[in-house]
């Protein structure tokens, strides 16, 4: 084992996409840079740099128009692969966006038949990822939205969601899969607008199913960041419902179309937060990456890619660690704790405590006066981040 402090190690738990390492470099302006490298040897290459688990669309593995035969012997070489490098295939999801009759949406499209392919289809792929071990099956709609609203109401569009979720749910029941549905959010890319754009629409959406037990959300650092959000305050409020069943680790400059660029590339402070958040909770799940690597990059680079996306989390891990433990900072979280004036407490409503705060009569302007030495605060954050504490 690697003496290297930040090495990664099967327990942090790095997954990467089959289409993330296997991006061949190819953009709307241009041409594929970079060889075209077959699932096994990107399951080598995962191994090769120290990956946990490998995830992947259906297709990303088994071609759409694959015989059943063609299925079984890459479905067959695939799992040696993995068994031959050490990797898990802990998620997997569907592709509804590439195939031309998924233009107009997959479970929200108009066409019944449209619809009714869609569901067909994440069936496999959920037959896929149970003969693979997965258990998480993540839901991105990447054509679900419109370019004009004219097509169809957006409650009808909602329906559809709904029902076709429901059905899938049903589906892993009754077959015994145990996955747990982790809803992807973006607002925009490739449609002009998404249905379902940010990760708090969905834990609006979630509660309407008819299992809402089963069903999460997997927040992306760039699809929260292409709407000028916080991703942070996205995953913490998914935390606290007890939803944050997965997540994609990725950067993006904020406002710019879906970059998806090395994990901590583009803000490197925000990143931070994220890390410091998952650690201090103890998220236990997997920790995937879903970017790729620079167009500029061969397949040297894609590894190159790949280790700095872990390495950049655990060395914000150490600095998370130092934060908590830095006294300065301590200290001026502990009086930022303070009550500065006696006050009644909140808690649970009764007429006794409502007659209370009620009656209180509190110093405003002392409240008001209060400094609460955030420069500070952030000042040192940014001496931690920078190395010199």
């Amino acid at each position: 084992m690697s003496d290297d402090a930040y090495a990664p190690r099967p327990e942090h738990k790095f997954s990467f996409g089959l289409w993330t390492v296997g991006n061949p470099g190819r953009d709307p302006f241009g041409e594929p840079v970079r060889p075209r490298l077959t699932p096994v040897e990107l399951v080598a290459l995962l191994g090769e740099v120290g990956a946990w688990g490998v995830n992947l669309h259906d297709n990303d593995l088994v071609p759409i128009d694959a015989t059943a035969a063609e299925r079984d012997r890459i479905v067959r070489d695939f799992r040696q692969a993995c068994a031959d490098h050490g990797l898990v295939v802990p998620m997997v999801t569907t592709n509804l966006f590439t195939d031309p009759a998924f233009k107009d949406g997959a479970f929200t499209a108009n066409d019944p038949a449209v619809r009714a392919l869609s569901v067909q289809k994440a069936m496999g792929a959920m037959d896929l990822g149970a003969e693979l071990g997965a258990k998480i099956f993540v839901m991105w709609g990447g054509r679900e939205g419109t370019e004009t609203d004219g097509c169809r109401r957006p409650d009808v569009a909602v329906r559809r969601f709904r029902e076709a979720l429901n059905f899938l749910c049903e589906y892993s029941i009754a077959n015994g899969y145990g996955y747990r549905f982790a809803l992807e959010a973006k607002p925009n890319e490739p449609r002009s607008d998404i249905y379902f754009a940010t990760t708090g629409a969905y834990l609006g959406f979630i509660p309407t199913l008819d299992h809402p037990e089963l069903v999460g959300v997997n927040p992306e650092v760039a699809h929260e960041h292409m709407a000028g959000l916080n991703m942070t305050h996205a995953v913490a409020q998914a935390w606290e419902a007890g939803k944050l069943f997965h997540i994609d680790l990725n950067d993006q400059v904020i406002g710019r179309y879906d970059q998806d660029f090395r994990f901590g590339a583009a803000n490197p402070k925000a990143a931070f937060w994220l890390v410091k958040f998952l650690e201090d909770v103890g998220y236990a799940g997997p920790r995937h990456f879903d970017a790729h690597a620079y167009r500029t990059e061969g397949v040297e680079g894609v590894k190159d890619f790949a280790r700095g996306c872990m390495r950049t989390y655990l060395i914000l891990k150490e600095k998370a660690a130092r934060w908590n433990a830095d006294p300065d900072v301590r200290a001026l979280l502990a009086g930022l704790a303070e009550a500065t004036q006696a006050a009644p407490g909140v808690g649970a409503f009764s007429p006794d405590t409502a007659a209370a705060l009620k009656g209180h009569r509190f110093d405003r302007a002392a409240l008001g006066g209060r400094e609460l030495a955030y420069e500070r605060l952030d000042q040192l954050t940014t001496e931690i981040l920078l190395g010199v504490r």
